[in-house]
């Protein structure tokens, strides 16, 4: 018989295929094996001989996310971490569904002013506290989501470092984007995982077939979510910062991935990424400009200074009359006018409009207190009461500068 060489052909693709699924690692045969499931067709006798699923297989299924397995142990533990942070956190009185915002700093929420002055473990701090146990359970679906996909592929300690230096990329990109945004939840830890899943998609270490289901789905997953972030109350920073690194640090695995038997590839890999991000990350951390910092810590300043200069009002009336002038000079104006000093300071920095507004006020307030201290002085120094017109004017003025001030708060 004449085959005209098809038999010929099909062997010699059927030893090709399996030469290549010889190469592979029994991880990523599993993989591939997973991957290509949805594919297969069982024989019609045997799905119509299957019985429908119990309760109990159903509910089985559903706690299969919850228990670690071989291929698939770091995700489960990021789950449970960040599900004992959020009960911890409501067993210590935070609110679980709108928790206020001194609740998640308090807790290590990423917050500029304060991470930038010398609290920067809020970088990581930040990827395992949620706002609210809505904001949990989404992200946690879809933790598990690529965790199911991504981690039998990449092996523990590639998922575990991605996770972790994604989720430091994603506080960077929060921390240099929003000047007053308190940022918390692993979303931008998450959206990481995808870049890699999406860096590896977009080369030829997976099935073509298995390859283009794979990312219209993750290509739509990641649109919706950006998309969404536009609307006021998502940090769509912190997502981007996340994918943005996610993808770098897929394509970084890939050699690692190509040569599984290669341990010193693998390691080498991980720790050049974690130095790359971690020294960059440290380089952006000490550019970006921090003047809420600066303000916030020169206007406790400013309040102490004033403690100080209003200590003079603590006095006994039938004080002695140095110690009265003493109250007066040296400890009221040289310390109104240091105040004055610091909200001149505070002027000069890269604030919105609203912090300017409140140092003019605050400047005049200055001036008029001097300005009282002053014809106190002289009321004491001359014993005379010529100037408690002037004084009680100034007092008025003073009163109604203090309402405003609160009233802005």
């Amino acid at each position: 018989m004449i085959d005209w060489g098809r038999n010929k052909k099909t062997v010699d693709e059927f030893l090709a295929a399996y030469n290549e699924f010889a190469t592979l690692s029994p991880e990523e045969l599993s993989f591939k094996y997973e991957l290509l499931k949805a594919d297969f067709v069982a024989p019609e006798e045997d799905v119509l001989k299957l019985p429908p699923a119990t309760t109990a297989e159903s509910i089985k299924e559903f706690f299969y996310v919850f228990r670690p397995v071989k291929g698939y142990t770091v995700t489960p533990v990021l789950m449970y971490l960040n599900i004992l942070v959020f009960i911890v956190m409501a067993i210590a009185g935070v609110n679980v569904f709108e928790p206020s915002t001194e609740s998640l700093l308090s807790w290590g929420a990423n917050f500029r002013p304060l991470t930038l002055e010398g609290q920067p473990w809020r970088l990581l701090t930040n990827c395992f506290l949620h706002i609210g146990i809505l904001h949990l359970l989404m992200n946690m679906y879809a933790l598990v989501y690529i965790g199911l996909l991504l981690e039998p592929y990449l092996g523990k300690v590639r998922f575990i470092s991605a996770y972790l230096l994604s989720g430091i990329t994603a506080s960077i990109a929060s921390l240099w984007w929003n000047d007053l945004t308190v940022s918390a939840g692993a979303s931008g830890a998450i959206f990481g995982m995808y870049g890699v899943f999406l860096a590896m998609l977009t080369t030829n270490h997976i099935e073509k077939t298995a390859r283009k289901a794979l990312l219209t789905s993750i290509m739509i997953f990641v649109a919706f979510n950006l998309l969404n972030g536009v609307r006021g109350g998502i940090d769509n920073a912190a997502h981007i910062g996340g994918l943005v690194g996610g993808l770098i640090i897929g394509y970084a695995f890939l050699p690692g991935l190509k040569k599984p038997t290669h341990a010193g590839l693998k390691f080498g890999t991980i720790g050049v990424m974690a130095v790359l991000i971690l020294t960059s990350s440290f380089v952006v951390y000490r550019q970006i400009p921090n003047d809420y910092g600066v303000y916030d810590k020169k206007f406790a300043e400013f309040t102490a200074l004033e403690a100080k200069a209003l200590e003079v009002y603590k006095l006994p009336k039938d004080a002695p009359k140095a110690q009265l002038l003493k109250g007066l000079k040296e400890d009221g104006r040289n310390n109104w006018q240091k105040s004055l000093k610091i909200i001149e300071g505070l002027d000069k920095l890269n604030l919105p409009a609203v912090f300017h507004e409140r140092n003019v006020m605050l400047k005049k307030y200055c001036e008029l207190r001097i300005k009282s201290y002053d014809l106190a002085y002289k009321a004491i120094a001359e014993n005379t009461e010529q100037y408690k017109e002037e004084m009680q004017g100034y007092n008025i003025e003073i009163q109604n500068l203090l309402n405003e001030l609160t009233a802005q708060k």
